[in-house]
Parts: structure tokens; sequence; C-alpha cells
């Protein structure tokens, strides 16, 4: 009988032990830049060629290519308006959006806030991290919301989370993102990523924000679990080591009282 909660207390040690590391790795893919988060400092870029002066990160490069090959094969016409952009390019863009505001009436502060809600103010934006493009119809290259209406743009939509790319800044999500409507940006997550965001309905903040929930929640039922079997394997620790034979005795009885 010793012998048999002997091999209990390990099986439930060794079960302690071996519960699963619920926090995941932090996955690269998801790194969140927006208005309220710098690029990492040690962001470095492998740049391509993508034609047109273009040029991406060498880690979506298939994908993308995949998916503007595939949206070409319905008859449709994607443009890449803008890739990959230096920090000077970035300066240089917001400056002129600050200057545009400013143009209007409006004060350095009210056009800085506004401009940051159009273009992303340097060190912010995806464009920097070698993973964002902007994609236009050829038949209508302005960047506005009519955007979205166009063949090309709506086959995107539909489809680009299958080359592991997101509508970065969907509709009726700017209070969330910081940024305004843009139904021609999108960004590189990855497919598998890609597909857990499309299903969820959420912009990559929201998704983000639900998933360090879910850590949390998982995190305190390990914490539980842990506590449990510590405390059921001290429990039969004691049994064990009672002089009076314990749990041990009490089994040893019941089997001389069987039929």
């Amino acid at each position: 009988m010793k012998k048999a909660l002997t091999f209990l207390l390990i099986l439930l040690l060794t079960a302690a032990l071996c519960l699963p590391a619920f926090a995941q790795q932090e996955d690269r893919m998801l790194t969140l830049v927006n208005p309220w988060n710098t690029i990492p400092a040690n962001w470095k870029v492998d740049l391509i060629h993508i034609g047109s002066g273009h040029r991406v990160d060498r880690i979506c490069y298939d994908d993308l290519m995949a998916m503007l090959e595939a949206c070409r094969a319905e008859g449709l016409s994607p443009v890449v308006r803008s890739s990959y952009r230096t920090q000077e390019q970035q300066e240089q863009l917001y400056a002129n959006k600050v200057r545009q505001w400013k143009a209007t009436g409006l004060s350095d502060e009210e056009a800085r806030k506004t401009a940051a809600t159009i273009v992303a103010p340097p060190g912010t934006s995806e464009h920097q991290m070698g993973w964002a493009v902007d994609i236009v119809d050829e038949s209508y290259r302005t960047l506005d919301e009519k955007q979205a209406e166009t063949a090309a743009q709506q086959w995107l939509m539909a489809h680009s989370w299958e080359y592991g790319f997101i509508l970065r800044y969907p509709v009726d999500k700017s209070a969330v993102t910081g940024i305004i409507y843009e139904p021609w940006h999108y960004r590189y997550v990855g497919r598998d990523n890609a597909k857990a965001i499309q299903e969820s309905g959420l912009c990559l903040e929201e998704y983000l924000e639900m998933q360090a929930r879910q850590q949390t929640m998982l995190g305190q039922v390990k914490a539980a679990l842990e506590s449990f079997f510590e405390d059921a394997s001290r429990g039969i620790f004691r049994l064990m080591t009672r002089k009076d034979g314990g749990l041990g005795t009490v089994l040893d009885a019941n089997d001389v009282m069987k039929p």
C-alpha cells in the first residue's frame, strides 16, 4: 500500500511540474506600433524591392506577392502606393500634413494632433517597420473612404487575411487605433495571426488586449492547479508518515473485511 501511495505522490508532483506553460512566447509578428507605442529601438528591417521603387521587409514579401497575384488573377488591378518609409520620409510627410492643417487656421498643437490621426508621427508608423503597405485600385488612387468601394479594395478586404495581412485601420475603430479609417492600409502579421484576428472581428489593439486578459486568466488557473496539487501531495505525505499506519492501516482493514 505504501508503494501505491508513493507512486501517487510522485504522480501528483509530476503533474504539478508539467502543467502547461500558459504564458505564450511574445510573438514578434504582433508587435504593436501606434500613437502610444513606438517602433522598438532594436527593430531591424531586411528590405527587398517589390517594383516601382517600393520595398518591404523580406518576411512579408512572398505573401504580399501571392496576394497581389491572386487579386490580379480575378481580373482586378491592385497597385502598391506606399510601402517601407525611412525615419526621414516619415518626418517629412508628417511635417507637411501639420503645415496643411495650420494653413486652415488651427494652432500648432491642434494641427499636430489632427495630422497625427492621418499621418503617424515619426517613430509610430507601421510603414517604418517594413510590414505595412498602402494598396489602391488602379482605377481610383485617391486615399479616401471611397477607396473601399473599388473592386480591388473589396477583394483585398475580403481576402487579405488569407495571405497574412489585416486591414489595420477598420471602420469605426479610430477611437481604438488613434488613426482614421483607412481602407487601403494593410499590415502583415502572419497567416495564423491574421486568421485569428479576422475570426475575432477585432482590430489589432483589441485583439492584443483580449490575449492579455486570457493570459491573466490562464495564469490564475495554473496557480490554482499548482496549489491544489501541492496541498494534495502534502496530505498524502502526512498519511503515509503517520505512526499508526494512517491511510495504509485503514485500507488494510477494509481489505480484511472484504468477503
